[in-house]
């Protein structure tokens, strides 16, 4: 399309979904720092929240968690988020515990002698997405700016330079396309939670320089295009305003329906579980591809079947044209650049690491990678093998 418009969203780590998203994360790191063999544990953890409880439930192997241990945790992640509220307070939550043994029926497909031989947890399809919209995270540039609006929100929260906004908030960023390339900023809608005595301009102030910051210069739209709380009060928030449930964000975390999605949800899922780690896989392909000029965007699918380590279908489709697609494809499918079966995409990426709690919040990519494996996914360090192997 020449002329359109585009919108993506986001919500913030006080989202009642989020919540739950990072207090499912942060069991898989329990796990995977408590076990003696970290590749080995496996982790399938949901959480529930509403008014004044947690509940968390679901399938761990390898340890045996103390129940005190977890609770503390998951008081610990909450404490973090931000809530001290009557109706919801890290400190005074009912906590409700209802994880027991992976399943044996699963495990026998998972598990092998052999690391390249391990099956997927799963069937299922993943797709990885990477564009030039944003030239550092090579990321779809509405749903980066949506991230980045909630992300410079929380940082100002935290550190005291704005006060009376609460950790329950949501984003959404509407871009102007021409000839296929955002041009401009047509709306943004920025909902956030805030003390009963701030007035809608009070929170309008303290919410537009975050936007301002954000936006490429010359893009901040007028006045008028830019809504703040358009419901007029948003006092009362997070789980005690509406429930929430791991895994229901999940364009969120990813590109904001810029590409297709699987229907797999990340949080609570050790690297077995395929609809996290290859979805990592192919998000960390696609933005090399890019990285390398190969094409300007490119979208990779792979789909496993439960037990099998080798995908059944690869496809990389780019910008570029059906042969350089076909090329990509080829390269992938022959493993040499970068094995798609489970068990090597975790030794490749470093998935057995306790690094998942930081993603359950603010999107899985476009994010930096850290020093201690975090991340890993969004590294470009396979740029020269794949412009060699497509050569």
């Amino acid at each position: 399309m020449p002329s359109h418009l585009f919108t993506s969203e986001s919500v913030s780590e006080g989202h009642p979904d989020k919540i739950c998203d990072q207090i499912s994360d942060t069991l898989v790191d329990l796990i995977l720092e408590r076990a003696e063999d970290p590749r080995a544990a496996r982790a399938a953890c949901e959480a529930v929240t509403t008014t004044n409880l947690v509940l968390v439930a679901g399938e761990i192997r390898g340890l045996t968690l103390p129940v005190a241990e977890v609770e503390a945790a998951v008081r610990q992640t909450v404490r973090t988020i931000g809530y001290e509220q009557e109706s919801f307070h890290w400190q005074h939550f009912e906590f409700d515990y209802r994880l027991h043994g992976q399943s044996s029926d699963i495990a026998q497909g998972v598990d092998a002698a052999a690391q390249a031989d391990e099956g997927a947890g799963d069937q299922g399809l993943m797709f990885g997405h990477a564009c030039r919209e944003t030239e550092d995270a090579l990321m779809p540039a509405a749903l980066h700016y949506s991230n980045q609006i909630l992300l410079h929100l929380r940082d100002a929260r935290r550190a005291g330079t704005v006060d009376g906004l609460g950790p329950d908030a949501k984003s959404q960023v509407t871009l102007r396309y021409e000839d296929g390339r955002p041009v401009g900023v047509e709306k943004v809608v920025v909902s956030s939670q805030h003390a009963a005595n701030l007035s809608l301009t009070a929170v309008r102030d303290r919410i537009v320089p975050s936007i301002e910051t954000v936006l490429p210069q010359g893009w901040m739209p007028p006045a008028a295009s830019v809504l703040v709380n358009p419901t007029g009060k948003f006092v009362i928030g997070g789980p005690d305003a509406d429930a929430g449930l791991t895994g229901r964000k999940i364009i969120v975390d990813t590109y904001g329906g810029a590409c297709p999605h699987g229907g797999g949800a990340f949080s609570g899922k050790d690297a077995s579980k395929v609809d996290r780690s290859a979805a990592y896989a192919a998000r960390y392909l696609a933005k090399n591809i890019v990285a390398a000029r190969l094409a300007d965007a490119c979208t990779i699918q792979v789909a496993y079947a439960i037990g099998v380590a080798d995908p059944v279908s690869i496809r990389v489709q780019t910008d570029q044209g059906p042969e350089r697609d076909a090329a990509l494809t080829r390269v992938l499918d022959e493993g040499a650049v970068f094995s798609l079966r489970p068990g090597d995409i975790r030794e490749q990426l470093g998935l057995h690491r306790p690094i998942y709690r930081r993603t359950a919040a603010y999107g899985h990519f476009g994010r930096a990678p850290e020093a201690d494996g975090g991340f890993s996914w969004e590294q470009t360090d396979r740029v020269d093998a794949l412009r060699a192997a497509v050569s």
